[in-house]
């Protein structure tokens, strides 16, 4: 093999003494560099104690350095308990500084890892709530939106954990709450349907508008929302011209709402002409 260096030009002056200069100069380099890496500050905790720390961070408020803390608790007692309550934590932590989706992934981890834990109830309880979120945020309250007009598919996600958790955990200490946010739920997606519905109504898709009031009335036939539906169902069908149709919803909207304003006399009447509207 060729050694390019064996004849390449050296510098003046490169001897003995040269060497010593640049090993010195070579070792001032690692040292610094050694200096300039950083330290893990939990290296030497036990987790035990680590896990203590984390929770009084908790406590006060300093929520980044119990996740790093937690982080490290999980790894070194992997399989303890623990191990486990780490776990919740650390999606409990991810959810308040609002990272959902890590928080969702660590309680789904935990849910698959322990599907026995005594623990149980509320890390479905936690992943409900993950995914419960009544707060629209800077763009939604400046826009006007509400929950029923965002998608609802977190909302179903949320119902269904609620769901499992009064089912399993009748008598825990958090399906009390869950049913309260669930029944919240219900109404926000029959809500959510009404809102699609009446898109479709004031873009002139009648029929459209008349199948998303349907599911309204199929799948949430107890909520308040149905009002709405059948209005804009018995509407729909006099801007079809189907008059039998449009008084059967008439008399559902009748039977079920008596006092309802959209049995004025010229509420539909009114949305044909253009000349009133109740949204």
């Amino acid at each position: 093999m060729r050694d390019l260096l064996a004849h390449s030009a050296r510098p003046t002056g490169f001897g003995p003494l040269s060497r010593a200069a640049g090993a010195a100069a070579v070792g001032t380099l690692l040292l610094a560099a050694c200096s300039s890496t950083p330290t893990d500050e939990f290296a030497n905790t036990p987790a035990e104690k680590l896990y203590a720390q984390a929770r009084e961070d908790m406590g006060e408020g300093g929520y980044a350095r119990a996740i790093k803390a937690l982080e490290r608790v999980e790894g070194r007692a992997a399989g303890t308990l623990l191990a486990q309550q780490a776990q919740l934590d650390l999606a409990y932590l991810y959810w308040k500084t609002g990272e959902r989706a890590q928080a969702l992934a660590a309680v789904e981890r935990f849910i698959k890892l322990h599907p026995s834990s005594p623990a149980l109830d509320y890390a479905l309880y936690l992943r409900g709530v993950v995914n419960f979120n009544d707060n629209l945020g800077v763009f939604g309250k400046l826009s006007g939106q509400d929950l029923a007009e965002r998608d609802q598919q977190a909302s179903r996600d949320s119902y269904q954990a609620f769901s499992q958790l009064v089912e399993q955990f009748p008598t825990s200490k958090y399906a009390a709450d869950a049913r309260l946010r669930m029944d919240y739920i219900v109404n926000a997606l029959a809500s959510h349907e009404v809102h699609v519905s009446r898109y479709y109504y004031r873009r002139g898709a009648y029929v459209a508008a008349i199948n998303r009031a349907q599911r309204a009335l199929t799948e949430f036939a107890q909520t308040p929302a149905t009002e709405e539906a059948l209005f804009i169902m018995m509407a729909s069908y006099d801007k079809l011209g189907l008059e039998p149709l449009r008084a059967d919803a008439e008399r559902v909207l009748r039977q079920n709402f008596p006092t309802s304003p959209y049995l004025a006399p010229d509420a539909v009447a009114g949305e044909r002409r253009g000349s009133r509207r109740l949204w």
